[in-house]
């Protein structure tokens, strides 16, 4: 099982660790800071880099068949010939693309705020987010973009901590997602704080602070069915 750093701190950007498997799939790290793909957010890339110097390009992070496995999943052109377990690398992540997964992350947590419905679909990426919510009510996209920007710019604290299974249980109206449910058999559940604002499960990376988001503007609101809302959201600025 990888220790998964980035769960107690998302702004950690390298750590040293150990080659514990590699095959066909990707590379696995005793510990890590690459977050894997999972609860609609893309899986981190970066470098793994050898003591000699050698570098490993990772394109995309996944989760392993096994409970707590994650592949370190190296670019199409690179060769894990003389990597071996064992050795010990430097895992960085590429932080200027998973910046923008936190920014945007958080966002849709301020979105689940101002849309009361439950969600039944999620994509997080560094160029668009959208969450698909289960409801037959026109939504603006301007009321949203303006009440995106009062959150951002009331500068709200957002933190984590974790709950007993038990707890989610006995409130389980803090679970917005139709199609994620949190890990279950752990005796856990992680959930994101906003303080004010947003309280649910959630396992994925956001800043430390709404205003740290930035501008963030609805760019499009699709009717999906006849009880699905999608909602995308895009950075103001150019990437």
């Amino acid at each position: 099982m990888t220790e998964e750093l980035f769960r107690e701190d998302a702004r950690l950007v390298r750590c040293d660790a150990r080659i514990v498997a590699i095959d066909e799939r990707g590379v696995q790290l005793d510990r890590t800071v690459f977050y894997p793909q999972g609860g609609g957010q893309a899986g981190d890339r970066g470098l793994l880099r050898h003591a000699d110097g050698r570098t490993l390009a990772i394109a995309d992070t996944r989760k392993g068949t096994a409970p707590g496995e994650i592949l370190h999943v190296p670019a199409p052109e690179q060769s894990l010939d003389g990597w071996a377990v064992g050795e010990a690398v430097e895992a960085e992540i590429d932080w200027q693309r998973r910046h923008r997964h936190m920014r945007f992350h958080t966002a849709t947590h301020l979105l689940c705020a101002l849309v009361p419905h439950p969600v039944d679909g999620c994509s997080i990426t560094a160029d668009y987010a959208r969450l698909d919510f289960h409801m037959t009510d026109a939504l603006d996209k301007q009321q949203l973009t303006e009440g995106i920007a009062r959150y951002v710019a009331g500068a709200h604290g957002v933190s984590h901590r974790w709950i007993s299974e038990d707890e989610l249980d006995a409130n389980p109206q803090l679970v917005r997602s139709m199609s994620v449910q949190p890990p279950r058999g752990q005796g856990r559940v992680r959930v994101m704080e906003i303080d004010g604002v947003d309280l649910q499960p959630c396992g994925g990376t956001h800043v430390a602070n709404t205003a740290e988001i930035g501008a963030v503007i609805v760019t499009k609101i699709e009717k999906k069915s006849a009880k699905t809302r999608r909602v995308v959201l895009g950075f103001a600025e150019p990437a």
